[in-house]
């Protein structure tokens, strides 16, 4: 099982209910294939650097999750299929970024 975060970014178009649902499908999808969810951060509506889709901003969210290897190329196939998501990328962390992202969670939990 590897350690793995994922970004993605869905049309700002989209009604709350559209987000939760689509938010809920992939991390419904994931478990399906033997992940485990580490955190979820729904980072909110940003505006883009550069236009996707002629769309200037998109909410973002972010999965930390520990999945076999092989459930990745079925998860980002879901995400290609799905007209909801503008952009997703999915990397694997290293021991360093794992402590980093323990480090950043504990101290977004006490700011908050």
């Amino acid at each position: 099982m590897n350690h793995y975060e994922t970004v993605f970014i869905l049309n700002p178009v989209l009604s709350e209910t559209q987000i939760e649902e689509t938010v809920k499908k992939f991390e419904d999808f994931l478990i399906k294939n033997g992940a485990k969810m580490v955190a979820k951060e729904n980072w909110g509506l940003k505006k883009l650097a550069y236009p996707i889709q002629h769309k200037k901003s998109g909410f973002y969210h972010l999965f930390e999750f520990t999945a076999p290897g092989e459930a990745i190329e079925p998860f980002e196939l879901e995400f290609r299929r799905d007209e909801r998501v503008m952009r997703f990328l999915t990397v694997r962390l290293d021991k360093h970024a794992i402590a980093w992202a323990e480090k950043r969670r504990t101290k977004l939990k006490t700011s908050a």
